[in-house]
């Protein structure tokens, strides 16, 4: 896995600057929680980096060069909060996972490697053959990761894959991602609304409000010690936390 760097990041629609000067990196190996509420820009944030926002001004770098936006293997995969989004409803999940992978692989391993990214993500490997819509949404989400594995990346951008999510699933696809990421040392950048489950799974966390990074360090310091007003509010309406009085 690899270093993700944001510098000085802005994307523009027309007058909207949905992301202003941003700067944040992800370090190799580890999970970065990017949270705030919605229309705060971090589902751009990461829709620039794999090349589907426009960048205005500044830079995106893997391990300090550019990240590349053509060829057909990308070192940046990304999981998206609806799952029929980069699956084909009418492919098998077992073709749907293999379409992922790097060309030159022989049918019989193209086969083999399906059957081990389905173990990975806790799905029965016999249920290779089945389409979607045969699927609960958290198992369709989980066959979405091993999709996002199976082209090799280096850095896995998750953007708000449990919120359409019922909680006690939730809980199970947070332990997936917590688990991949021991067992494969992922580098992840991961999205959400909620601090509650960013400080789960995150090492470090940046929150961002309209289009800017207001906050960021690791998890346990930002979330023990919140600088800005807008962590604290996040914060607060975590259940069972208590959060400073603003200063």
């Amino acid at each position: 896995m690899s270093e993700l760097r944001f510098e000085g990041l802005t994307v523009r629609y027309g007058a909207t600057t949905a992301v202003d000067d941003v700067s944040l990196t992800v370090p190799e190996g580890q999970i970065v929680g990017l949270v705030g509420e919605s229309g705060s820009g971090k589902s751009t944030l990461a829709r620039a980096a794999v090349g589907l926002a426009p960048i205005e001004s500044g830079r995106i770098l893997l391990d300090g060069r550019p990240v590349p936006t053509t060829g057909r293997r990308r070192p940046l995969q990304m999981v998206f909060q609806d799952p029929y989004s980069s699956l084909d409803p009418r492919m098998s999940i077992g073709e749907s996972v293999a379409e992922a992978m790097p060309r030159g692989a022989s049918r019989l391993e193209r086969r083999a490697e399906v059957e081990r990214l389905l173990e990975l993500v806790h799905l029965d490997p016999a249920r290779a053959a089945a389409r979607p819509a045969e699927l609960s949404g958290g198992q369709r989400q989980r066959v979405a990761l091993a999709r996002a594995l199976a082209g090799r990346p280096q850095v896995v951008i998750a953007d708000e894959i449990t919120s359409a999510l019922d909680v006690s699933i939730q809980g199970a696809v947070l332990n997936l991602v917590r688990e991949l990421q021991a067992e494969l040392g992922l580098s992840m950048l991961f999205i959400s609304h909620n601090l509650a489950v960013v400080r789960y799974v995150a090492t470090h966390v940046a929150v961002m409000r309209d289009g800017r990074i207001v906050e960021q360090g690791t998890t346990a310091q930002v979330l023990a010690e919140p600088e800005h007003v807008y962590t604290r509010e996040l914060l607060a309406a975590v259940p069972g936390t208590n959060s400073r009085s603003p200063r």
